[in-house]
């Protein structure tokens, strides 16, 4: 699953331990799905868009469609 997290992070000049602080997770977490080797959870994508004040689908996008 492709994302902008990378991107809506670095437009807010936050580090990945920013960001996993503010979703409550592990920065390794962060990585892992900004990198693609994880897709999140549900409750988790709900959590990263509401963090960034935007629809989940302008965050994630399925790379087989």
């Amino acid at each position: 699953m492709k994302n902008r997290l990378k991107v809506l992070r670095a437009e807010r000049n936050w580090s990945q331990g920013d960001l996993a602080e503010r979703l409550q997770v592990s920065r390794q977490s962060v990585n892992a799905i900004e990198t693609g080797k994880y897709d999140p959870s549900l409750p988790l994508a709900f959590r990263i868009a509401k963090v960034f004040d935007l629809p989940i689908e302008s965050i994630f996008e399925d790379e087989a469609a």
